[in-house]
């Protein structure tokens, strides 16, 4: 797998992923939703850490600036 995330790219997703974990903590969120939710922000979690998101490289994104 090639790195195809940028590092704003990727402090943006753990943004959203945090502020998901925020909201279902706080029960703001809950039921149905805040189980799609939590799984959306786990995707979010996990592309962060490896670099790489399945969905960029099927529509041929790249906001990784280093060539490798």
């Amino acid at each position: 797998m090639k790195k195809n995330m940028g590092g704003t790219d990727r402090m943006i997703r753990f943004i959203i992923a945090a502020v998901i974990g925020v909201l279902y903590w706080q029960k703001i969120i809950d039921g149905t939703l805040a189980y799609v939710l939590l799984t959306l922000a786990g995707i979010f979690v996990l592309t962060s850490f490896v670099s790489f998101c399945p969905l960029y490289s099927i529509v041929g994104l790249n906001t990784c600036k280093i060539k490798e």
